[in-house]
Parts: C-alpha cells; structure tokens; sequence
C-alpha cells in the first residue's frame, strides 16, 4: 500500500541592551542615527559572523530567518509527546512521523515504508531502514515502541485519545504490530498526529530535541527563538538551506514589519489587513490557502440559560459571519462557516446540512420561546435581569480578538449585554472545565490526522475530552453513530454515518461555527520550494531553498 571567501576585520561594537541580537531589529531607535546603506551592510556582515553564521573560502552559508506566531510553550519543555508541543516542533523540521500529508492532504509514508492490515484489530507497519537520529542512534523498531508507549503511558495528558491501542510490539528490527482494543478505522492516520514523533531513546527531550528531520537542534529561547543547522545526514537527501533562525511572536503587526524590513525570510499569518499593500510590493511574495482550521465558540452547555437548545440555535443565527469574515477577517483570511469542517475536508457535509444564516428576527423568536424576551429599552432580560454574556478567547491567533469584537457588537445590536475576556489559554481552560463561562472563541485545526474522528470523538461523543467538560452536551444517538463510524471500513458507510452526526450536532446547536481560516503567509523572493500545508503540521521542509 506504500510499499572566494571573505576576510572582514571588524572593530568592537557595543550593543545597546535593548537591541535585538537575532533580527537586526531597531538600529535606528538603539542608536538614534541613521545609518548609512554602507555603515549598514558592513554592520550586518558583523552580527551574521559573530552569531555562527560563517562564511568559508568559496561558500556562503544560506540561513533562513523566520517569523512564527509561537513556540514551545509548556514550561520551556521541547518535548514533543507534552500537550500540543509537538505542533511547533514538527514545524522546525526536527521529527517525524510514521506517516505524513503531503501539501495535498495525500497520505505518505515517512519514516514507515508501508503497511497492511492483518485483522480487524491488528496493523502491521514496515519500518524504514538506515535512517539514524541526530544523535546517531539508529531509528528502529525499539525506538519507534518507546515513542508510541510515552504517548500511552496514563501520566501523557493526551493518553485518552490513543486508548484505542491496546499495544505495540516488533517482530523483528524493522517490523512492528500495533493492536487495537476493537476495530478502529482511522489508526494508521493517527500515526501522522505530531505527538506520536518518532524520537531518540537516549537524549533528554525537555532540553534537546533529538529526531530524524532535515534539521537539527541549536539553542532555544523560551518565548523568544529556536536555532537549526542542517542535517548533511538526512535519510531524504541533504537540505539545501544550511542554518535556520525562528523568531517567536504573537504580535502579527510586528512580524508583518519583519518582513517589510527585509529581516526574515518568511512571516507566518501576516498582519490581514496590510494583505493588498505587501500583494503589491515587488519585494514580497504572498501565498494564501485554505487551511482546515475552523474559528468557532464553545458554548456552556451545564448552564442556564444556554443548556436549552433554542438559546444555543439563537445565538447561532443572530450571528452574521460575513460580517465577520469582511471586517476582522479583511476579507481574506477565511470565509463563513457552516458546520465544523470547511469544504476542503473530504468528510464535510457541508452541501447536506442547513447553515445558520444571518436571521435576527429568528433570533429573538428563539429566544423568547426560552423566556429571554426584549425589554421596552431594546435590550433582552433573563429571569429579569438583562440578559449578558461573557465571551472569553486568547490572541495567540490573532484574528481572535478583532473576531470577537464584532461578535461583540452584534450581540449588542440584538440587544445582548455582553463583554470580553482576553486571557491565557491555562486560564480559559482552567474556568471552561469548572463551568465557569458563558462562550469562548477558539480556532481548531479540526482534522490535523485527516479523519473526522480527530475532532468529532473529543467534542461531541459524551465522555468526549470536551463534550463532557468544556461542553456538557450528550447525545445518546450521536454516541451510537461515532462508534459505530470508528468501527466501519467501508468509507461510504462512515461517510453517511458521519453527515448523520454532523446534521445532528448542527442542529444541537453544539458549537457556535463561524468561519474557516486562509492562512497568509509572506516571504522574500529569494525563498524557494515553501508550500502551505491544509493540516498545519508541516512548515519547514528541505525542499526550501534560498536562490
């Protein structure tokens, strides 16, 4: 199934505290002058050399800057089996996975040769040979079996979602089985998730990652940076770009700025609202695509008002989701959603299921059916008190805020009381599993493995991870279709079950769907070979080059 170098002599500069070594950022403000195009480029050759970057006799080295919204982020910790860390490290080109998607959403084999299915509930899978970690250890069928069993072990936070493994074992160096507690559809896809990276036995992955990607580990600064060099050893080639500098920021204004100033090669989620002016710089290339992240809202369903279903319907229509997409989304960014998975996701069924269009007078019939009726003054009242909501979201997207500012204002417009709260991801978290919120507004990246289950098993089956916390919602007919999808080989038969779920859910009113992300990113003309990839895993690859 798959089977002339440069002498420069350079005088001691002192650098300003507030300077910012990585980018060259700011040499106007540090110093208060002006510097010369000369003065200049004499000056960067000086911070390239002093910071490793170093030109040998008949080379120059190729290095790679980079601007990315975030890195790893659980307590300065790389290891890529914690949480969501192995989303950022896979984008670095350190791991791998058994298996991949390539920029098409085609599955491939990576670091597994092929495999083939021997029951119901068990998977062989070949390995591939001569391939060695950074460290020099080789990749084989223990070190696959040690990366696999970290994820199962009960103390990973993410345990639950592989609970369908019942284990793993090799029969011989290249071979392993993995079984399954019952027949399980989508296992081998599970495989491509970024947690199950493929990682060296012997190294201390909280400090120094250690894979079999095109590209090894440097240094890292918590919030601030990574640094990569080359992998010459690399399985799938040697990389044509030697170093790589990836700067963290949340801030999207200022990585946009990075990149009109020429001080990285590439920007990821470039500020939207400056699309048309970078479309129109020679200097810059954009690239846009959708992807298969959804923005949409968490509703609390264990409380009143929002546990009755036409509450939850009437917020979703009072929504006007190309209002959103034309304002915080410039019109460029994404496109209004209809349920959970955008068009581009083979599984949706979005052509089956009814939208929520834009209809406040529906709205507000709904809602008075569920008692919440519209005072004299316009605004709507609860048990007689003014009905409000608190929408919580984080702005490490950064559409989330501009996002929930106008859903803001269209609550209000119906006469909703309603505020924001912008906070930490632990923080909403922290209140969503206490049931302590109204709406949170999220972006997912709602099919990452490829397959419905990913999302649907987690949100909407009732002992779901977030059905059973962030979202109270049990459906004991959705339970039974999600079971039995998991269990069903025949794709047809999975693709009804799963427009079943769908259209149920839909009209639940579980989550509130509000658009479908395009991703923007900008890089310098020089930069060769870069793809978006729809399932966000994949960012630095070795097919990039600098021309």
């Amino acid at each position: 199934m798959f089977y002339p170098g440069w002498i420069v002599t350079i005088c001691c500069i002192t650098q300003p505290d507030n300077y910012n070594f990585l980018t060259g950022r700011g040499i106007d403000v540090a110093f208060k002058v002006k510097l010369s195009f000369v003065c200049t480029a004499v000056f960067f050759i000086a911070i390239v050399i002093c910071s490793g970057c170093v030109q040998t006799e008949g080379s120059e080295e190729k290095v790679l800057r980079v601007a990315l919204t975030t890195g790893p982020d659980t307590g300065g910790s790389l290891d890529p089996s914690i949480s969501w860390e192995g989303w950022p490290m896979r984008r670095t080109g350190i791991y791998e996975t058994l298996f991949s998607y390539d920029e098409n959403m085609s599955l491939q084999p990576e670091l597994a040769t092929g495999y083939k299915q021997l029951n119901d509930t068990s998977w062989e899978i070949q390995l591939r040979k001569n391939v060695t970690f950074h460290d020099g250890t080789k990749m084989n069928a223990d070190a696959v079996i040690y990366s696999i069993n970290r994820v199962l072990n009960s103390s990973n936070s993410r345990s639950a979602e592989y609970s369908f493994i019942k284990g793993v074992y090799k029969t011989d160096d290249y071979t392993i089985v993995v079984e399954t507690n019952e027949t399980y559809a989508p296992a081998i896809l599970m495989f491509t998730d970024t947690i199950m990276s493929i990682v060296s036995p012997t190294s201390d992955l909280d400090k120094e990652p250690v894979g079999t990607g095109p590209y090894k580990f440097v240094s890292f600064e918590p919030g601030a940076s990574i640094e990569l060099v080359k992998n010459p050893d690399y399985w799938g080639g040697e990389p044509k770009i030697d170093r790589i500098i990836i700067q963290y920021s949340k801030d999207a204004a200022a990585r946009t700025l990075l990149l009109k100033s020429g001080d990285v090669d590439i920007t990821r989620d470039v500020l939207q609202s400056e699309y048309t002016t970078l479309e129109a710089d020679p200097d810059i290339n954009i690239v846009s695509r959708e992807t298969l992240r959804t923005y949409f809202m968490y509703i609390n369903e264990g409380k009143a008002p929002f546990d009755d279903v036409r509450v939850r319907q009437a917020l979703n229509y009072v929504i006007n989701r190309q209002e959103i997409v034309d304002t915080a989304l410039e019109g460029v960014a994404g496109s209004p959603a209809i349920g959970i998975f955008p068009d581009i996701m083979p599984w949706s069924a979005n052509d089956k299921i009814e939208a929520y269009d834009y209809n406040p007078e529906k709205a507000l019939k709904l809602f008075a059916e569920a008692g919440i009726t519209q005072g004299s003054d316009g605004r709507l009242y609860y048990n007689g008190k003014p009905f409000a909501i608190e929408i919580q979201t984080y702005t490490k997207q950064a559409a989330h805020q501009p996002m929930a500012e106008v859903i803001a204002a269209q609550f209000e417009k119906i006469g909703i009381t309603t505020t924001i709260k912008i906070a930490e991801t632990s923080s909403i978290s922290a209140d969503a599993v206490a049931g302590n919120y109204d709406l949170a507004l999220y972006s997912w990246g709602v099919a990452p493995v490829g397959d419905p289950d990913y999302f649907v098993s987690s949100h909407f089956l009732s002992n779901g991870t977030y059905a059973s916390t962030w979202l109270r919602y049990s459906n004991p007919q959705v339970d039974k279709w999600i079971l039995e999808a998991r269990a069903e080989t025949d794709k047809e038969k999975r693709a009804e079950l799963y427009e079943m779920i769908q259209e149920q859910v839909q009209n639940d009113a579980v989550l509130v769907c509000i658009a479908y992300k395009n991703e923007i990113d900008g890089l310098s003309p020089n930069l060769k070979g870069f793809e978006i990839y729809p399932n966000e895993y994949t960012f630095i690859t070795k097919e990039m080059e600098l021309a």
